[in-house]
């Protein structure tokens, strides 16, 4: 993107070679090797992620942005939802100018030539130029009934699975299989390829295939099909509210789900609706409701549509349009997070701090983070990672809790704040379960070796062979590969894996103790906790008693 002194675009690279003699230009490109790491230069666009790269006619590039993720809630998306969906862009070399293609994508690919994109929207395919925003006349839509595909089922599987056996062997993360003589295993179980009658069926089998490893991260998902047009696949509707049924046989509300504003995917239907907890549902889109099989059949494919509830309230009828969930699992799980919370509040006397991390991915972080300045003010914590779902990010939430407050930060009119900032004031206690996976492993096993504090709970799940991505077969079938394998120090060396990290002091919550309301994993783990407060007291700023004295001598 430099400048030339003949003030010639910066397009065209060095100058250009004469061709050889008696002939034309092979299409030969000289490269000189000198200085090339220094002539290295970014794009000049603002910072983002960027993929698919691609030269196209007209000394251009195209490539796909995607907006930053990470905010809180992501980890179980809307499907629904094409908030993250990428921007197809083009970048003219010669003007160093970006111009936005489109933002209705999901993919695309270009021409041979280069001058024309087949963009992929949602399953509808359509022809824009390369170089330039389209329009009416510039845009083909590809007919895509007009496209036969003909295929031999029992040829793919078996293409399928000798593809499986060999991405196993070329990306498992020991070379030597870990002993397996994976050859005599594909051999085995070869046979029953000729046997498979579905594709729920070679899963199955790949399944066998991929649990002769013997080891974590081995997944298989079946290829989808026939499953019938769009209309037939819509989510049933969820209320975000807790039905009971009557013994008249109607169906009250007993509670709608409070939810939370800092996630935008926590909130119930009936939030701010004019419906009050008692409330009796009687008709559905004015069809009635149920009395034995109650409202969910007439919720089925009503997610993210709009429905009329008639509800009978002691203030009288009423009728609202509310527009139903696909999936109340943000809402749910925020909800469980509060009362969580509460109950160690309550335990110890509001003396100790609660986190929950739900997964080591972008929205673990962002509820880590989210949580963090309130709870590590309190004198003791509470770090929950009970059913964390793994990811990667467990260095950087150690990087946190294994903060040491150094001094404080005084400021008039303003509570004090601790140098470091957000770390945690007195003893920290883990809480664990069998599943708390993968990276959820791991910050166990690290919070074991670096003696941050106790583990409270059960042994963890066991799982630290990882999978970078995911493989699609010939078939449609998805493997994944466990390519990267986990070692600890401090004597755990490979035990993690398949075994899991045992906690310091072992409780477990019995379905007794569930069905009576009691909380024993997380009582232990604050008595542990207020143990601990009472033999190491809390770090404490310093009051105005011994400040320096300015006056003059």
């Amino acid at each position: 993107f430099a400048l030339t002194p003949e003030g010639r675009p910066a397009a065209g690279g060095l100058d250009e070679q004469p061709a050889p003699e008696g002939g034309e230009d092979d299409g030969t490109v000289l490269v000189e090797a000198e200085g090339l790491a220094s002539r290295v230069a970014p794009f000049p666009v603002t910072a983002s992620k960027y993929t698919a790269l691609h030269p196209v006619s007209g000394g251009g590039l195209i490539w796909l942005r995607f907006p930053i993720s990470g905010a809180l809630g992501e980890t179980f998306v809307n499907p629904a939802d094409t908030s993250g969906r990428p921007t197809l862009e083009h970048f003219d070399l010669t003007k160093a100018r970006r111009t936005e293609l489109t933002s209705v994508l999901d993919g695309f690919a270009a021409s041979g030539d280069g001058s024309r994109l087949v963009v992929n929207d949602e399953g509808e395919l359509r022809v824009i130029p390369s170089h330039e925003p389209s329009d009416s006349d510039t845009t083909t839509y590809i007919d895509l009934r007009r496209i036969l595909h003909d295929v031999d089922p029992a040829a793919e599987w078996r293409q399928a699975y000798a593809e499986a056996g060999r991405v196993i062997r070329a990306y498992f993360w020991d070379p030597g299989m870990s002993g397996i003589d994976w050859d005599a295993v594909l051999d085995q179980y070869r046979p029953l390829v000729e046997r498979v009658a579905s594709p729920d069926e070679f899963a199955d089998l790949l399944r066998e295939v991929l649990g002769e490893l013997g080891t974590s991260h081995a997944y298989v998902a079946p290829a989808r099909r026939d499953e019938g047009p769009p209309h037939y696949q819509r989510p049933i509707g969820l209320l975000g509210a807790n039905l009971v049924r009557t013994p008249e046989g109607e169906w009250r509300i007993a509670r709608i789900l409070p939810g939370d504003s800092s996630d935008s995917r926590a909130r119930s239907p009936l939030a701010g609706a004019p419906v009050r907890e008692g409330a009796v549902l009687t008709h559905i889109d004015a069809r009635p409701v149920d009395p034995d099989r109650g409202p969910a059949p007439l919720l089925a494919a009503a997610g993210g549509t709009t429905v009329e509830l008639s509800l009978r309230q002691p203030s009288g009828r009423r009728r609202v349009a509310v527009v139903p969930l696909i999936d109340e699992r943000p809402l749910r799980y925020q909800d469980w997070v509060t009362r969580r919370r509460e109950v160690v509040r309550d335990l110890s006397g509001g003396k100790c701090g609660y986190l929950h991390i739900p997964d080591m991915g972008g929205s673990g972080w962002a509820q880590f983070n989210r949580d963090l300045r309130m709870e590590v003010a309190r004198p003791a914590l509470i770090v929950d990672v009970r059913g964390n779902a793994g990811g990667h990010i467990s260095e950087l939430v150690l990087e946190k809790l294994t903060r040491t407050i150094l001094g404080w930060d005084l400021t008039r009119n303003a509570q004090p704040v601790s140098y470091t900032s957000n770390a945690p004031r007195g003893p920290v206690v883990a809480v664990a379960d069998e599943m708390t996976s993968s990276d959820g492993d791991m910050i166990i096993a690290a919070f074991r070796l670096l003696g941050r504090g106790p583990v409270v709970g059960a042994r963890t799940w066991g799982g630290v062979v990882g999978v970078t991505g995911r493989h699609q077969l010939g078939d449609g079938t998805v493997i994944t590969v466990p390519m990267n394998a986990a070692w600890f120090g401090g004597g755990l060396g490979w035990s993690v894996e398949n075994h899991g990290v045992e906690p310091d002091i072992e409780a477990l919550r019995t379905p007794l103790d569930w069905a009576e309301g009691r909380h024993a994993v997380l009582d232990t783990a604050v008595r542990v906790a207020l143990d601990l407060l009472d033999r190491h007291p809390a770090s404490a700023p310093p009051d105005y008693s011994g400040v320096p004295d300015r006056r003059r001598p």
